[in-house]
């Protein structure tokens, strides 16, 4: 647990001296949600799509940052360094992880708050809506950090994004009702972590309580738990 934490610091000890990054994590879901405030204004278009946005614009933000981040560590030669001092890769995934989480719930803060300035309403527990923007934040830390052993350069990081999350963005339910699409689509939407963060946040919009969206909520805490486990069952010191 030690080197955990240890780990956890020193990666934020990196972030808190690159600014472009921390903007990049908590102004650019802003902004974007923003511009379609502006886009939108007295449409009710916000109100139907931003909660989903809330959790969409995290995960994605993370998934990037975390797998560059990840990958240059190995490019560096800084983790083949850390492997050799009594660091396992538990330590230094979990580290990772609780790094990020803890920027996550910075990042959910500052987004659900500048929606809810920039007129988006929602009828549900503004608390729950702030956990599931969390855990959606981690799960796109913890997918970067599975993706960023499939990739031999920061290029390649960057392009497991549009491979993972994609399919994912197009099954969710974001773009047409699941029930909607053809039965095999909607059977494949259901093995995506992203349809149960989309779902969460559908129900919460429209009022739903905790009791309602436990089950979605459960689902995607498996998911960031099996993303660690594939994370460090992946991970190699260094790339080749």
């Amino acid at each position: 647990m030690t080197l955990t934490l240890t780990t956890a610091s020193r990666v934020l000890a990196q972030l808190r001296f690159d600014r472009r990054t921390v903007v990049l994590i908590i102004g650019l879901p802003c902004l974007l949600l923003g511009l379609l405030a502006w886009m939108f204004d007295g449409t009710g278009v916000l109100d139907q799509f931003g909660p989903m946005l809330v959790g969409l614009f995290p995960l994605i933000v993370m998934f990037l940052v975390t797998s560059v981040a990840t990958l240059r560590e190995r490019q560096s030669g800084t983790l083949e360094r850390l492997m050799t001092t009594p660091l396992r890769k538990a330590d230094f995934v979990a580290g990772y992880a609780l790094a990020f989480a803890g920027l996550a719930l910075v990042q959910s803060l500052v987004v659900v708050g500048f929606a809810l300035a920039v007129g988006m309403n929602v009828l549900g527990p503004l608390w729950l809506v702030v956990v599931v923007a969390m855990l959606d934040a981690v799960l796109g830390c913890c997918l970067g950090l599975a993706a960023s052993a499939l990739a031999r350069s920061e290029f390649q990081a960057v392009q497991m994004m549009p491979a993972i999350i994609f399919p994912q963005l197009i099954t969710c339910g974001l773009l047409m009702p699941r029930d909607q699409m053809p039965q095999v689509l909607e059977w494949l939407s259901r093995v995506f972590p992203l349809t149960y963060a989309i779902e969460a946040m559908q129900d919460l919009s429209a009022g739903a309580e905790w009791a309602d969206v436990s089950g979605a909520v459960g689902v995607i805490v498996l998911f960031i738990v099996g993303a660690v486990v594939l994370g460090v069952a992946t991970l190699r010191r260094r790339t080749a």
